[in-house]
């Protein structure tokens, strides 16, 4: 992988975000049918419709490159990725704030090297908003038809840590763990973009005591390391990539240290 361009991949990566994007607003202004998984998890058209271009789209950019994706994995088909670079593709993370529309959903792929998430995408398809990071130069946040804007993690303030908690997952083992730390605000936002809400500056911690997959965190782990922050497990080693299952322990996103 020493020799591939990670700024035209993450700016590739940035264009099939929001094509998938706009076949998921599609949907999403639709009356959608909601089903279920095997997990009972739900699941909508929009994940399977937004997996099948970015699956395709991927195989043009990087056909050397495999790539784990949610749907795909759910439905039993994983391919060998021991030792190697590999995609992290979710393209609909966050289906219960899709399901309320509220816009606080996802699409998300990331490039996983040497275990770690470098290159890295996450696009809000209902408020027009990407967050990118090419694992080199920093982290960016477009709204709109804006220009792109460098982000960075922030210091805490001394009077207390901004936490960004889980809209639909939040319980009291994240209670209980808040309550070693001086917290000053407790606000509330859905998917990925909760790392990425650290990764700008606009909070300062995402702890989840609950179960995720790599898919589900991968994208903003790589734009909040690009803005200076990091992923650690609750006990503080490094969270990598490619584990047995691809189910994550639990962890927390943090910006900068004091």
């Amino acid at each position: 992988m020493a020799d591939i361009d990670r700024k035209k991949l993450a700016a590739d990566l940035c264009g099939i975000a929001e094509r998938a994007g706009a076949e998921i607003l599609e949907i999403y202004n639709s009356d959608f049918e909601v089903r279920g998984k095997t997990d009972s998890s739900p699941v909508t058209d929009a994940d399977e419709r937004g997996e099948r271009l970015i699956l395709a789209e991927l195989a043009k950019v990087a056909p050397d490159i495999p790539i784990v994706a949610e749907e795909a994995a759910a439905a039993g088909t994983v391919p060998d990725i021991e030792g190697k670079s590999f995609f992290l593709v979710d393209p609909l993370d966050g289906t219960k704030e899709f399901i309320s529309r509220n816009g606080e959903f996802t699409v998300n792929i990331a490039l996983v090297e040497n275990r770690v998430p470098t290159v890295g995408v996450v696009y809000l398809p209902a408020l027009n908003e990407m967050f990118w990071s090419d694992g080199e130069s920093g982290a960016w946040r477009k709204r709109g038809d804006g220009a792109p804007e460098q982000i960075a993690c922030r210091k805490p303030n001394a009077d207390g840590l901004v936490v960004v908690a889980s809209r639909s997952h939040r319980d009291s083992k994240t209670d209980d763990y808040l309550a070693q730390f001086k917290v000053k605000d407790l606000v509330s936002a859905g998917s990925s973009l909760k790392l990425c809400r650290v990764a700008e500056g606009a909070a300062d911690m995402y702890p989840r005591l609950g179960r995720t997959m790599e898919w589900d965190i991968a994208a903003g782990h790589a734009v909040l390391a690009g803005a200076g922050g990091s992923v650690s497990t609750i006990e503080g080693a490094p969270l990598t990539y490619g584990k047995d299952g691809l189910d994550n322990p639990f962890f927390v996103a943090r910006g900068l240290s004091e």
